[in-house]
This record gives structure tokens, C-alpha cells and sequence, in this order.
């Protein structure tokens, strides 16, 4: 590509997802509180809902004659959330029926379990470090299409434009206040405990380097 030619931003907009009975799979996906954008039907021969996951910016449809896949073969549609634990838990709470918190075995990847990310083999429970990228859920439509959380709340350097930050939902930002309220906590108890009158600044500067996988104050 020549060096005068500008980028063309790509941006991944909707996925189609296979689904036997569309008025099941409708009341499924309302169920989990993902905002309705359309439901266009011509009364015969084609229907496409459209549904986006709260924060997203992409959207998932599916309908009828919009996919010749089969129903139920999406599998590894990957929701990230800064809180996994707290989005299983919305889920319970609507009556969706979604998997222990687990993260991966190590070095260890084959195994009897469902797949996912990190292979067949899953051990109960959160990533014991809290390790960002490690933490998962998983949970299916009444089709079987797959879908899992993915806790992230550091992204890896590279993995986004360093020069812009951005949350996509208000719990999202009260959660990386959280993180940097105890962050600045021990950063206080390195100083002396004397209380840190820049503190928003203090603050404003750990969440941005955390979400670009900067090196964060200390």
C-alpha cells in the first residue's frame, strides 16, 4: 500500500447468528436486556431482528432466510465485560441459565470441556491472579449458539489506539474508578499516608494507561 494512501476504517458492525425459531430467539435475546433495533417482517418469506448488547458497537442479527447456517452452529461469540462476576449475575437474575465463573489450566488446553479461547480444559472458578483476559462464563440460546463473558480490564499494549479512551457503559466507568480508588489507596500508603490533594488527576492517569496497557502510576 502506498504511503500517501489513507486507512480505511473497518469496523466489525454485525454478526448473523442461525436460530430455528425466530419468536423463541426474540424473547431469548430481550430477555438478556440487549436494546431491540429492528424487526422487519414482509409477512411471508423473510423476517430480520436486530439486537445490540448493552455498550456494544456491534450487533447481532438473525431471522429467517438471512443465514444458510445451521441453527445453533455460532459458537465462541465473545461479550468482554470488566466484571464477569456481576454479569453472570445480571444474567441469573433475568432467568438465563449461564455457567460457573472458570478460567483456564495453565500450560494445560486439552481436555472434555466445552471449547473455548484457551481449549477444552476448565477449572472452576475466576483467574486466582485476576489476571485480565482470564475470566469466563459461558452461556447458549435455545438453539445452542455459544456465547461467553470475558473479563478484561487492562487490554495488552498495542490492542487499542493509545491516544484515545473511552467506556462503553456507566458501569464500566464506576468499575475502573473502583480499581483506581485501591490502586491510589496503596499509592497513599507508599507515601505516607498523607492524603493526595491531585488525586483526580492521580486517578484520570491510572485509568488511561490502564485501558491502553500502559505502565500505570505507582
Amino acid at each position: 500500500m502506498s504511503s500517501n494512501t489513507a486507512r480505511v476504517d473497518t469496523k466489525l458492525e454485525i454478526v448473523v447468528i442461525p436460530v430455528s425459531d425466530v419468536g423463541r430467539a426474540k424473547e431469548f435475546y430481550g430477555r438478556l436486556g440487549w436494546r431491540l433495533d429492528a424487526d422487519y417482517d414482509n409477512g411471508s418469506d423473510f423476517r430480520v431482528i436486530q439486537f445490540t448488547p448493552p455498550g456494544s458497537g456491534c450487533s447481532v442479527i438473525f431471522g429467517k432466510n438471512v443465514t444458510g447456517a445451521t441453527p445453533g452452529s455460532a459458537q465462541g461469540l465473545y461479550l468482554i465485560v470488566s466484571d464477569v462476576a456481576a454479569a453472570r449475575n445480571e444474567l441469573l437474575s433475568h432467568g438465563v441459565e449461564v455457567s460457573e465463573i472458570f478460567h483456564g489450566a495453565g500450560d494445560a488446553y486439552s481436555g472434555s470441556d466445552e471449547h473455548y479461547l484457551f481449549g477444552s480444559l476448565r477449572v472452576s472458578g475466576p483467574d486466582p491472579e485476576h489476571r485480565s483476559y482470564r475470566s469466563f462464563a459461558s452461556f447458549h440460546d435455545p438453539d445452542g449458539n455459544g456465547w461467553l463473558f470475558q473479563e478484561i480490564t487492562t487490554r495488552l499494549p498495542g490492542r487499542i489506539d493509545s491516544a484515545t479512551t473511552s467506556f462503553a457503559s456507566v458501569n464500566d466507568v464506576a468499575s475502573a474508578l473502583r480499581r483506581a480508588a485501591a490502586a491510589h489507596g496503596e499509592h497513599e500508603k507508599r507515601t505516607g499516608g498523607q492524603r493526595d490533594e491531585n488525586w483526580p488527576d492521580w486517578y484520570a492517569a491510572y485509568m488511561v494507561a490502564e485501558q491502553s496497557g500502559k505502565e500505570p502510576p505507582q
